[in-house]
């Protein structure tokens, strides 16, 4: 057990302070360097701040440091960062280049992508686990093998993509930005669709995100449907855990497939405020707000097994309760049976300076989202919580 954890454990933590206002607090990140306040009401103050803290994140890693948005590059389509790769650069995500005028990919895209895969067990570690089929038997008997509880002796196929579009201080896998700056590990479509058999029900792309390397994941996940019902399997699940900040016409196919399929979208909302968000992932994620709106349009489509799942991590100090209250009431708004799931907060990759996230802070996101409407929510990752602050 390192220090930090062991000051977890005693109750004692930092005082972070903010260098706009000069506040000092436990839930204050010094990573960061801003307070939440001054993140909402004093931003122009605080961007710099930020874009700095980013810009040096992002080059440990050797990734571009911004989206580029050269005059005379060429058009990323692919995701909501919307690269002008120049000659020569590099896009966002670190895998698609310029090269003399055409984009092209560190690999042989799109038939293979950077990442790995591995079978995960049922009942899996899911951010949609208490409404899953794979979990619950939801939707039986078309979606599910199981008309109660978990397809044990079953497994998902679980994809993780080494690349992602946007920048998250607290990123749990955090390991992505080497596979993207090196390129490496691959995996290829037919190395995927060899993963399916008459022991695995679901396929779930994940990361990093699949974001940048969707149109692999789509052409993957078609493969795959197409594999197991070659080997009579009755049940095939297509699922996705993104940030939700891809083109909205490559989002529609991967709903299209969950759909058929008895998947689930499951969308991770960062936070509420434009600039909590860019602080947190170095983006404008306004995007993300849109293309859940297109999701929950279809939700009614599939009765049987929810279409959509939202989750946010409660970050301390961040995450707070006002962004709670704007992400629910925009969730109630389109469907209050869309289900939300709040995920504790533990500190990892830079943002290490914060506590976990405090069971009276979870409890009170639970309380404010019932009392916004929404009727199917729940706390996942329970045991992180603590009286932290």
């Amino acid at each position: 057990m390192s220090v930090l954890d062991n000051l977890f454990y005693i109750g004692v933590w930092f005082l972070g302070k903010c260098l706009v206002c000069g506040r000092e607090s436990r839930l204050v990140s010094s990573v960061i360097g801003v307070c939440v306040d001054c993140l909402r009401r004093r931003y122009s103050e605080a961007r710099e701040i930020i874009r700095d803290v980013h810009r040096r994140a992002r080059a440990r890693h050797k990734l571009p440091l911004e989206p580029p948005h050269a005059v005379d590059g060429v058009a990323c389509n692919v995701c909501g960062n919307q690269c002008r790769i120049p000659c020569g650069g590099l896009g966002y995500c670190g895998l698609v280049m310029n090269v003399n005028g055409r984009l092209m990919y560190k690999m042989d895209y799109p038939s293979e992508a950077v990442g790995l895969y591995y079978l995960d067990p049922h009942p899996t570690n899911c951010v949609a686990d208490w409404v899953c089929p794979g979990a619950t038997g939801t939707g039986y008997p078309k979606y599910s093998l199981v008309p109660s509880g978990a397809e044990r002796g079953y497994y998902n196929i679980a994809v993780f993509y080494g690349a992602c579009n946007l920048d998250c201080l607290y990123c749990q896998n955090w390991e992505y930005r080497n596979m993207a700056s090196k390129g490496k590990p691959l995996i290829s479509i037919d190395d995927l669709v060899k993963a399916v058999s008459r022991k695995t029900t679901c396929v779930c792309f994940f990361g990093g995100d699949p974001g940048p390397q969707i149109i692999h994941a789509l052409k993957a996940a078609k493969a795959m449907v197409e594999a197991a019902a070659d080997q009579g399997l009755s049940v095939f699940r297509v699922c996705w855990e993104t940030n939700g900040f891809m083109n909205p016409s490559l989002l529609d196919q991967a709903v299209e497939l969950s759909l058929e399929t008895g998947g689930i979208v499951k969308i991770d909302v960062k936070a509420w405020s434009p600039s909590v968000y860019e602080a947190l992932t170095g983006v404008d994620g306004r995007l993300v707000f849109e293309n859940v709106k297109r999701v929950a349009r279809r939700f009614s489509d599939r009765p049987e097994v929810p279409l959509l799942v939202v989750s946010t991590l409660l970050v301390p100090g961040y995450v707070d309760d006002e962004e709670v209250n704007g992400i629910t009431k925009f969730l109630a708004e389109l469907n209050p049976e869309i289900p939300y799931r709040l995920l504790a907060f533990h500190p990892d990759y830079l943002l290490r300076d914060l506590p976990p996230t405090s069971r009276r802070h979870a409890y009170n996101s639970l309380e404010i989202a019932k009392r916004n409407g929404l009727k199917n929510i729940s706390i996942g990752n329970w045991w992180i919580l603590g009286d932290y602050y």
